[in-house]
């Protein structure tokens, strides 16, 4: 089994030849029903990165399959370009959104970056200019180590008037700043509807829920999905679930989950406490709208160790969170915030809503 190129390479042979269709998820399951013979796939360079390995392997036992990896294209084409792989992003972004990028990229970062066929090599291009990218430096390279390898060096801007075809990775040289690496992305990066933890209180409060690797989150009432996408993004392992009552806003969530490379979140719409039944437990839980005595009751029955934080800006919320305090014990925090206004010739502070803050330790 394979897609057509392969077939083309290997010729004729005794063996019967299957082609792989489109979508890809039905050859998996055209391979499935060869289970118990001798079957062989074909597949470009190295299965187990960023190649079919994974999805097929899932569905076997490990006794039914053996790998023989080939150089990736990763490996071709850092020697291509003469770039350290161990210093250099690589990205398979055959299906996935542009925006996995958004995290990596920065001034002088270098990314190989695999696509699913020639267009896309222009969406890319189109990406890295509304991203602040527009100058950096791109080098095409197509069906390296076969006859048809072609290898081009352009601009972004050059991309749309050149044609390119699959099988295609993309050498990225970076230039233009990237997102910091510390919480508190300014709020100007997530569409909102003024729905959404502002910067320093976000800051405070993704340093009070301490993200760890392999960790989860329920961030619930998500407003702009930014405290869950911050989490997901400080590394690459964690995982979170936005609890969000609103279609508009779970729709604009998962804009901007996709727009800053976390689109690995799960979005549930629904109301907390009833949406939290069907989800596993998490290690760290945020609510940043609705508190209530029902979803407290609910949360404190979560297992012992897990994190809890919570955000209140209404006297009853605050007046909830000091009882609970009181029963659960933690940290009472009052957060208030004011930026210097202009205020007729000159300038004075202006307050923000003071943020009452309670974390504990269940």
């Amino acid at each position: 089994m394979a897609p057509p190129r392969h077939l083309e390479l290997i010729g004729p042979t005794e063996a019967e030849q299957i082609t792989w269709p489109v979508p890809y998820a039905d050859g998996i399951a055209r391979l499935l029903t060869l289970r118990g013979r001798p079957v062989v796939v074909l597949a470009s360079g190295d299965p187990f990165w960023f190649g079919a390995g994974t999805s097929i392997t899932r569905h076997l036992s490990r006794e039914e399959w053996e790998a023989l990896p080939a150089p990736s294209t990763f490996a071709l084409a850092a020697a291509r370009m003469g770039w350290p792989l161990e210093s250099t992003r690589c990205f398979g972004l055959h299906a996935a959104p542009f925006g996995r990028l958004r995290p990596h990229l920065g001034e002088n970062v270098r990314a190989l970056v695999l696509l699913r066929d020639g267009d896309a090599v222009s969406a890319l291009a189109d990406f890295l200019m509304e991203t602040g990218h527009g100058q950096s430096g791109l080098t095409v390279l197509e069906a390296l180590g076969g006859p048809r390898e072609r290898i081009t060096q352009i601009t972004p801007q050059e991309v749309r008037a050149a044609t390119f075809s699959h099988p295609v990775a993309v050498a990225i040289d970076a230039q233009g700043a990237g997102l910091p690496q510390v919480s508190g992305l300014p709020d100007e990066l997530f569409d909102h509807d003024g729905q959404i933890t502002k910067r320093p209180v976000r800051a405070l409060t993704l340093s009070t829920l301490a993200p760890r690797a392999g960790e989860s989150l329920w961030d619930i009432g998500g407003g702009s999905g930014s405290i869950a996408i911050e989490w997901l993004l400080s590394h690459p392992a964690t995982s979170a679930t936005i609890i969000e009552q609103s279609e508009d806003r779970a729709a604009r969530i998962k804009t901007n989950a996709d727009a800053l490379g976390a689109d690995r979140l799960k979005i549930v719409t629904g109301t907390a406490p009833d949406a939290l039944d069907d989800l596993a437990p998490p290690d760290a839980v945020f609510v940043g709208g609705g508190v209530s005595e029902a979803m407290l009751q609910k949360l404190s029955t979560l297992p012992a160790g897990t994190r809890l934080v919570a955000n209140a800006v209404t006297l009853e919320a605050e007046a909830l969170l000091s009882v609970w305090h009181a029963k659960l014990g933690g940290e009472l925090m009052r957060i208030e915030v004011s930026q210097a206004k202009p205020l007729g010739r000159k300038h004075g502070w202006k307050a923000s809503y003071p943020i009452v803050q309670w974390s504990t330790v269940l």
